[in-house]
């Protein structure tokens, strides 16, 4: 019907009102109109006129432009429509507590990721690899890595990362360390690599030397060991001066490994074992190495093949087991002898055993054979006869046959000396262990040789060389000690001209042996137990040029360098690691406080808790000045009590009065009494029993 057209029904009209209100319940947008135009949700069957598109089917959006336009799907785009239904410019709250959370409406975030670096991935592969070849010391195993990991344009940083592991380590991984660079060289590291690796190491060297003390002599002798070994040319050395800069550590690196290393006699021998040898065989192993080659030389006469076999040995410093076991060879098998000093003497005329090796054999051979001659009864004189022609044919020094009897036995004289020596050794190493200073002057007293003291001061010195800083403070220490109670000077002297005399010797079991004893003798003069002009007398007694020579100047510049005082005190961490200059203002301080307090067992306290019993002088010097100028006695007190307790003994005391007496005409400028006091003070100290019977 006409009259019907354009109209909705009663059924259209409820459908419309139910799609309204759903449609405000839903929509959130605040754009969304509150009133809603129904020919824009619902299609009117029917409604011709209605339908503003021609077709009833289709809805047609009109613009104000009075363009045409289809709206986006779901309504959701195009200017002048609603957007979607659920459609909200704020953010969209999502509860994760909510029984109904699903992820996967959680909004994506982008999240920036980081570039790996090539290099320090490698860096992290290359430690893993050292970590293990330390562990398991399987050469083989750790190429096979470097290999398989490539990146062998980075192989430089597996240097530097090698050998600054192995500087925070012990001997064994520093030697480890050193085999396997030889071992990766040219095979799976070039020369350049290698030479590359060196002055990365050679330029992070202060930095290294934060965390590693000794960082510039221990690089100085991985650099010696690398150009002994021929995996660094000896150029290498005078080219990179040239690109490190003088005043860093790196250089001081290439001057200790030039100085002290490379041209160090017998530097070879010296660098190889500076960590226990490249061949990293044990004692025992080395042994039996040299009985079978012995045994095998009897059996063939090959003495060329037998040379060639100590030489693979690699134990040049230990070549003095040959000689002795050859002898020792010879005796129980008296056919072989003409064979043996036939092998001894081409291994010498070779320079393949040297003279003090061959000496220290025979000596060695000398000290047992007692009880070897309980095995072998003609052992004596077949040593006298081998003894005899080795001297004569000069493969063994002549002068050895003069420290021995007829019978090849050590003279008496020897004999005592001998057994001197092995007593002081046990005395020193008990007193490396408990650090008893007046147990071990009872111990030398005991012995009752005061004529061997020179050759304790030898050995004390020699064995605390081969050991750490802490031994070696003590060693100084104690002279200082002995120095005041049983040493003379003449005593320290002589121990000293003997210590240089051998320095070449024990070079070859202690490397940096000249600098060692240069340091000990400096530090004997800053210790006041040696005077300036001693080591004049020292280096009088010694031939010019030689080696002992050379460490008497070395100990000279030390003395004579600014501060020397504070870093000689300090060179191996000191008693208690103090300048004099601070150790003298602690004793100031504690005497005052004592002056002020008069807390006598207090002040001796903290005058053993200085921990310098050899400059307790400075505390009567200081303690006799100070009672001077306050005019007041108590300092006496301090002293007597000093002495009753031990704390200061009566050659320190003795010592601060004769420091006293150098400096009276100075000391009265300031104090007109001072002369007639300082005699009060002696005649009191006399009296108590303080001084020496000689002062």
């Amino acid at each position: 019907m006409a009259s019907n057209e354009g109209f909705l029904t009663d059924e259209q009209r409820e459908v419309l009102k139910l799609a309204c209100q759903n449609a405000e319940s839903l929509s959130s947008s605040p754009k969304s109109p509150s009133g809603l135009r129904p020919e824009h949700f619902v299609r009117v069957p029917g409604a011709g006129k209605a339908s503003t598109g021609g077709a009833g089917g289709r809805h047609v959006k009109r613009s104000h432009s009075g363009k045409y336009g289809r709206a986006k799907k779901d309504g959701a785009g195009g200017k002048g429509t609603w957007g979607k239904l659920l459609d909200t410019e704020g953010d969209i709250h999502i509860d994760r507590n909510d029984p109904n959370y699903d992820s996967g409406e959680e909004p994506y975030k982008l999240v920036e990721a980081t570039l790996s670096d090539p290099l320090d991935d490698y860096k992290k592969a290359v430690a893993s690899i050292v970590e293990e070849y330390f562990s398991t010391g399987d050469v083989e195993v750790a190429a096979s890595d470097l290999r398989e990991l490539g990146a062998s344009q980075y192989h430089p940083y597996f240097i530097k990362r090698l050998i600054s592991m192995a500087m925070d380590r012990h001997d064994k991984e520093k030697e480890m360390a050193s085999v396997l660079l030889s071992s990766l060289y040219a095979d799976v590291i070039t020369p350049a690599q290698i030479r590359d690796g060196f002055v990365i190491l050679l330029e992070s060297t202060d930095d290294l030397a934060v965390d590693i003390l000794d960082a510039v002599d221990v690089l100085a002798l991985f650099v010696a060991r690398a150009v002994v070994d021929e995996i660094l040319p000896p150029a290498f050395l005078p080219r990179a001066k040239k690109t490190i800069p003088e005043a860093s550590k790196g250089f001081q690196v290439l001057l200790t490994a030039e100085k002290s290393y490379l041209s160090a006699p017998h530097h070879a021998e010296l660098v190889e074992r500076r960590w226990g040898g490249s061949t990293r065989t044990t004692v025992e192993e080395v042994k039996k190495k040299i009985a079978n080659l012995l045994r095998e030389y009897v059996e063939s006469g090959y003495a060329v093949e037998a040379c060639r076999s100590i030489r693979e040995l690699g134990v040049t410093f230990f070549h003095h087991e040959v000689v002795k076991r050859a002898l020792v060879l010879a005796m129980e098998m008296q056919t072989a002898e003409p064979l043996i000093s036939k092998l001894l003497k081409e291994a010498s005329e070779e320079g393949l055993i040297s003279p003090s090796q061959m000496t220290k054999g025979f000596a060695r051979l000398a000290e047992s054979l007692d009880d070897l001659a309980l095995d072998i009864p003609s052992a004596k004189p077949l040593f006298h006869s081998i003894l005899s022609k080795a001297t004569s044919e000069g493969w063994l020094d002549a002068s050895f046959s003069n420290t021995s009897g007829e019978d090849g036995q050590p003279r008496a004289e020897d004999a005592k000396l001998k057994r001197y020596k092995e007593e002081v050794v046990t005395v020193i190493h008990e007193y490396f262990n408990s650090d008893d200073i007046p147990e071990l002057i009872r111990s030398l007293v005991d012995l009752g040789l005061p004529e061997y003291n020179p050759i304790f001061l030898k050995r004390l010195i020699t064995l605390a060389m081969d050991r750490k800083n802490r031994e070696k403070e003590m060693a100084s220490v104690l002279l200082s000690a002995l120095h005041i109670e049983i040493f003379s000077t003449e005593d320290i002297v002589d121990g000293f001209v003997m210590l240089l005399e051998s320095a070449e010797d024990t070079a070859l079991d202690i490397l940096d042996a000249s600098n060692e004893l240069a340091l000990f003798l400096a530090r004997a003069v800053i210790d006041d137990v040696l005077a300036p002009l001693n080591l004049e007398e020292i280096g009088g007694q010694l031939p010019p040029n030689c080696s002992g020579t050379e460490t008497v100047k070395m100990a000279r510049s030390l003395i004579t360098a600014r501060h020397a005082g504070e870093r000689l005190l300090r060179c191996w961490g000191g008693g208690t690691g103090w300048a004099v200059e601070d150790a003298k203002d602690k004793i100031m301080k504690l005497l005052e406080e004592y002056e002020s307090s008069g807390g006598v067992g207090e002040a001796c306290q903290c005058i053993r808790d200085l921990g310098m019993p050899f400059f307790n002088h400075e505390v009567v010097k200081k303690a006799l000045i100070m009672a001077m100028e306050k005019k007041n006695d108590k300092m006496l007190d301090l002293l007597q009590e000093c002495f009753n307790e031990g704390l200061i003994t009566i050659n320190q005391m003795t010592k601060g009065f004769t420091r006293i007496k150098e400096g009276l005409d100075d000391l009265a400028l300031d104090i007109p009494n001072a002369e007639e006091k300082y005699a009060f003070y002696v005649e009191y100290a006399q009296k108590k029993g303080w001084l020496q019977a000689s002062f």
